[in-house]
């Protein structure tokens, strides 16, 4: 069984398509994926979809991010819709439209909003790892950390050293516009911009192998230590 982390895919399902096609990932892996599977990218519909079929087929622990949380917020307010708009939601509604064009919230399937409320969770951890969107403090378990600083905080601005569990936290949100997963042995930051110029990265966070693909459905492999 492989423990696999992927980062944020912020609606590239093309990208998604390809790593998944190279993973391989069956029924016995644990896939992780760590949030933002919405907006800036041209198909949030269809990576939710990707999503859905491998809840399906495999055993995947989905986090919550913060564009997942503006999403279910703008159902709330005009003013909670306009900034979640601001904010990419206008790409993902536009992949909900039959026309393509602006889309409307009453577009999105009831399958992806529960998928968004009841299926995603807040974090996640193994006996080796701790897993979030965005980022903890280091000298509070788990249990404690406020939903703010695991989908909205920036990576190194509080977690200036392990956490007191002593696991290793693997991480998205915090842009890597090199292309390259942040390795700060400690903390594993693995978005790696897909919706960018950069990649859609895959962690077994066991072997340390890194699988990266991109929209244009090119995949390249490489080893964790290579990046630190």
């Amino acid at each position: 069984m492989r423990t696999l982390a992927i980062g944020d895919i912020h609606g590239c399902s093309q990208a998604l398509r390809a790593l998944l096609d190279r993973v391989e990932p069956t029924a016995d892996d644990r896939i992780i994926t760590l949030g933002d599977y919405v907006d800036r990218g041209p198909d949030s519909y269809g990576v939710i979809e990707q999503l859905l079929a491998l809840h399906r087929s495999s055993r995947l622990i989905a986090l919550l991010g913060n564009h997942e949380d503006m999403m279910l917020e703008a159902r709330k307010s005009d003013e909670a819709l306009r900034g979640w708009l601001d904010c990419g939601g206008k790409q993902a509604l536009a992949s909900y439209s039959p026309l393509g064009d602006g889309g409307k919230l009453v577009d999105v399937p009831d399958e992806h909003w529960d998928f968004l409320e009841n299926v995603c969770v807040a974090w996640y951890e193994t006996d080796t790892h701790i897993f979030v969107h965005a980022n903890v403090y280091p000298d509070l378990p788990m249990d404690e950390q406020p939903d703010y600083m695991l989908r909205w905080e920036s990576i190194g601005e509080h977690n200036s050293g392990p956490h007191c569990s002593g696991k290793v936290l693997v991480c998205g949100h915090t842009q890597q516009r090199s292309g390259l997963p942040l390795n700060l042995g400690h903390a594993v930051c693995i978005d790696t911009w897909a919706y960018g110029n950069g990649w859609l990265t895959c962690l077994d966070v066991m072997t340390g192998r890194l699988w990266q693909a991109n929209q244009a459905g090119r995949v390249r492999t490489l080893w964790l230590d290579e990046v630190g």
